[in-house]
């Protein structure tokens, strides 16, 4: 065996990539434990948690580590139409939001938050300032988003 296929065995042995993606799940579940909020449900398999902080208006969030990312998501409001004036609006909030934005789910039918952080340099001041941005915006604008489920 030579030398560059010695290293690259030892790069990307099966072991090691399971080891990351155990570490990226505990250090995240130990994050957001450490940060006070609940965590309802965890799939340590799918590295999937669900996440509630009712106060904060964090209810049924998904925290999901992705390889090398963590995929936060949260449903805000079903759509009931295509409103032009609704997703104009979604823009133009999208804009003072600090981390993430409001999107549609892959059919088109939710509104629902998202956020992307990297994994490897994650650290608990990053997660908590993403969840702290959610919640900062339900709040703001709370009223809108009712409006928008009820049209």
């Amino acid at each position: 065996m030579t030398i560059i296929n010695h290293i690259l065995s030892q790069l990307f042995h099966p072991i090691q990539i399971i080891s990351t993606a155990m570490s990226n799940f505990s250090k995240v579940k130990n994050y957001l434990l450490d940060l006070g909020y609940t965590i309802s449900k965890e799939d340590e398999q799918e590295e999937l948690f669900i996440v509630n902080a009712e106060e904060k208006g964090i209810v049924n969030m998904i925290v999901d580590c992705e390889g090398d990312v963590l995929v936060i998501e949260q449903h805000i409001f079903d759509c009931p139409s295509d409103n032009v004036e609704t997703f104009k609006r979604l823009l133009q909030i999208n804009r003072s939001v600090i981390h993430g934005a409001y999107v549609l789910d892959a059919d088109g039918k939710k509104v629902i938050f998202r956020d992307t952080l990297q994994l490897p340099t994650l650290d608990s001041n990053e997660l908590e300032g993403s969840i702290n941005a959610l919640s900062f915006s339900l709040a703001e604008n709370a009223g809108n988003f009712i409006a928008f489920a009820h049209n």
